[in-house]
């Protein structure tokens, strides 16, 4: 499940066009219009910088996505308000995902080795959450990891690693819970 990390250098003259273009557009055109009546609006924006965004899936105005062109949702997939997508790599969030409120996912960062921690260059990988996960409130998902179907990210967890399928993990770094069980229907009790 693990994702390969590229050392890209540096971030490109072109990228760094695409995102002043990108960033102007937010603030004028994305972000003022919040309300959830006007998503087919925010994901317009967003499809004509090259992400990636099916019918039904939802981003919250206030959410930030860093490189739309480095984003894919599914139907159902959900960025709550205050969601960090810092993607210099692809995020792929598949069918009926939630990422919660403030929940940072991050698939950049730099080397460690070197001996002055000058010109350490950019590493990426991707993040794959897939079908029916949920990332929890205040979640950290770093660069590579792999969030597997269904499973929990506890609020303020930080992941590093892979998390399995059905399974539910939190604290930091994030551990192991439980598994989770999924049962078929919702009664109320009142």
């Amino acid at each position: 499940m693990a994702q390969s990390i590229k050392d890209i250098g540096c971030v490109t003259k072109k990228v760094k066009m695409k995102r002043v273009l990108w960033t102007l557009v937010y603030y004028l055109f994305v972000r003022p219009f919040a309300t959830r009546y006007l998503s087919e609006w925010r994901n317009f924006w967003l499809r004509l910088f090259g992400a990636k965004i099916e019918k039904g899936a939802g981003i919250n105005p206030t959410s930030i996505v860093w490189a739309p062109w480095n984003l894919t949702m599914k139907r159902g997939a959900t960025l709550a308000p205050g969601v960090i997508c810092y993607n210099q790599d692809m995020i792929i969030l598949e069918e009926d995902v939630v990422i919660s409120q403030y929940a940072y996912l991050c698939n950049a960062g730099h080397r460690v080795d070197s001996i002055n921690n000058e010109h350490s260059g950019l590493l990426v990988a991707p993040i794959v959450v897939h079908r029916g996960a949920w990332i929890g409130t205040r979640a950290y998902v770093g660069m590579g990891v792999e969030i597997g179907e269904y499973a929990i990210v506890g609020a303020t967890a930080s992941v590093y690693k892979d998390v399995e399928p059905y399974t539910i993990v939190g604290g930091n770094p994030a551990k192991y819970i439980k598994k989770r069980e999924l049962y078929e229907g919702y009664t109320s009790r009142r």
